[in-house]
């Protein structure tokens, strides 16, 4: 069974998360050849002020 989390900046739509939950699980299935329901995909949105690069806060 896939399980996919993406971890990004908030601010995505519910429609956006949709849609890319959508083409990645077909991806999966046509790709990885697994079932539909055994798709899973986790997303986690965090402020800027939760992630730093290089040493430096991003919010």
């Amino acid at each position: 069974m896939p399980i996919v989390t993406i971890e990004w900046y908030e601010g995505r739509s519910p429609e956006q998360k949709r849609e890319i939950a959508e083409k990645l699980t077909d991806l999966l299935v046509e790709v990885g050849k697994t079932e539909r329901e055994h798709v899973w995909i986790r997303f986690v949105d965090s402020s800027k002020g939760d992630w730093a690069m290089g040493g430096e806060l991003q919010g």
